[in-house]
């Protein structure tokens, strides 16, 4: 059996047996989106830690370190274990990149650094700018990048 229809099976069980009817509005993607990037945002906020805690570079560079392993690590995880993606990545690797842009301007530089600019503490910056930010990855990687085509459709359909 493969990994990634262990994972789908997982998330499906998880959510099917929520309580006070959340299982008709919970997708099982979402579990597993929250699942792996809860994992990826503790990479996350391992490497800032490493990066400005102990190496004492400026945070925002520590912010843009970590964001670049953690969501590379999520774009893979996601794409295998999670919306089971086989299109060509090519396409994905593009929109994921520019979803990925818009989110480290608006939510990471903005947020991010901006709390910290106000006197909050960065990691607790960098756990409310990810609040923020999960909203939108989710929406950006079920419905935009992850989506899949006209074509690829018909073929689930079909099949």
């Amino acid at each position: 059996m493969e990994e990634h229809s262990r994972f789908a099976r997982f998330c499906a069980a998880v959510v099917r047996r929520l309580p006070f009817g959340l299982s008709r509005i919970v997708a099982p993607n979402f579990l597993g989106f929250a699942l792996i990037n809860g994992f990826t945002f503790g990479v996350d906020l391992a490497l800032l830690t490493l990066f400005h805690g102990w190496l004492g570079l400026p945070v925002w560079l520590s912010i843009t370190l970590g964001y670049i392993g953690a969501f590379t690590l999520s774009f893979v995880l996601n794409r295998k274990l999670n919306f089971e993606s086989h299109a060509p990545a090519g396409r994905q690797v593009v929109l994921y990149v520019a979803a990925i842009a818009i989110n480290y301007a608006a939510f990471l530089l903005g947020v991010g650094s901006g709390l910290t600019a106000l006197g909050v503490q960065y990691h607790l910056s960098r756990i409310l700018a990810g609040a923020c930010e999960g909203v939108f990855m989710y929406s950006a990687m079920r419905w935009v990048v992850f989506a899949p085509r006209s074509g690829e459709r018909e073929v689930q359909c079909a099949g």
